[in-house]
C-alpha cells in the first residue's frame, strides 16, 4: 500500500509549529506495512489543497491530510479536498448526530459550517474534539490538533496495511565517508535497504522484509564496524 501525507497550514510554513502531524502518522504507518511515498505542506488555500490532493490521490492508494478542519475563516481543508475529488461541500447528517448525541453539543450551539463535508463522504467522529473527519475516495481528512488527529486516525488504522517489515539499527563509531565500501558490500551480500544517519556517530539502519536477512546483515555488518561502546541496537518488527 502506497501512501502520501498532506499537512495543511499556514502556520506550518511560517514555522510557527512543528509538523509532528506527519512524523507521527510517518511512524504508524510504516509499523503497518504503508509504504510512504510523499510528505507535502501547503497553505490554506484551496485551490493548492485541490491540487496536490488530486494529484496525491492518483498515484497513492491513500492519502492522509492533516490540519484546516473547522468553521473559521482558515480552515478550507474540506474545500479543497472537495474540489478536488469534483464534490460539493454540504451539511452532514451523521456528523450533526454524533455532536448533538455523543458530543454533547445542542444543535443551537453548533457553529455554522461545523458539520459540512464533501458530499457523499464517510464521517469520523472527532472524539477529542468537535470537527468531524472525513473518508473520501481513498482520502482521509483528519483535524490538525495532534491529539485530535491521533485519536482519529486509530479510528481507521485497520483501513491501512501492507508487507511487513523488520529492522535494526547499528550505532558505528566511523565517520560516514570512511563505510561506504563496506555499505556497498553490505548490499550485495544481502537483500536490505540501508539507510546512515551521521551525527555524533552513525546510525545505519537496516530493513527488509525478511526477518533473518535483517539478522545476517546486522551481524555480518557489526563484525566490520567500529561499534560505539560495542553495543548493536535490537531489531524490530
Amino acid at each position: 500500500m502506497r501512501a502520501a501525507i498532506v499537512t495543511v497550514g499556514d502556520e506550518i510554513l511560517s514555522g510557527d509549529t512543528v509538523n509532528t502531524n506527519a512524523s507521527w502518522l510517518c511512524e504508524r504507518l510504516t509499523a503497518r506495512g504503508v509504504d510512504v511515498r510523499r510528505i507535502t505542506t501547503v497553505p490554506d488555500v484551496v485551490a493548492d489543497i485541490a491540487r496536490v490532493v488530486n494529484e496525491y490521490r492518483a498515484e497513492h492508494d491513500a492519502v492522509l491530510v492533516t490540519g484546516g478542519l473547522g468553521p473559521t475563516h482558515d480552515d478550507v481543508t474540506v474545500d479543497g479536498v472537495a474540489a478536488a475529488v469534483g464534490r460539493s461541500v454540504e451539511p452532514h447528517a451523521a456528523a450533526h448526530e454524533w455532536l448533538t448525541e455523543h458530543g454533547g453539543y445542542s444543535a443551537d450551539e453548533l457553529v455554522e459550517g461545523t458539520t459540512d463535508l464533501p458530499a457523499g463522504a464517510r464521517m469520523l467522529p472527532n472524539d477529542a474534539g468537535v470537527a468531524p473527519g472525513a473518508v473520501v475516495e481513498g482520502i482521509y481528512v483528519f483535524p490538525g490538533v495532534p491529539g485530535e488527529m491521533k485519536a482519529m486516525f486509530e479510528r481507521v488504522a485497520e483501513d491501512f496495511s501492507g508487507e511487513t517489515t523488520y529492522t535494526a539499527v547499528v550505532d558505528v563509531d566511523e565517520p560516514e565517508s570512511e563505510l561506504i565500501d563496506r555499505f556497498g558490500q553490505l548490499r550485495e551480500r544481502f537483500d536490505v535497504t540501508v539507510g546512515s544517519y551521521p551525527g555524533d556517530s552513525v546510525r545505519v539502519k537496516l530493513t527488509a522484509t525478511d526477518e533473518t536477512v535483517v539478522d545476517d546483515a546486522r551481524r555480518w555488518l557489526s563484525d566490520r564496524v567500529d561499534l560505539v561502546d560495542g553495543v548493536v541496537d535490537g531489531k524490530q518488527g
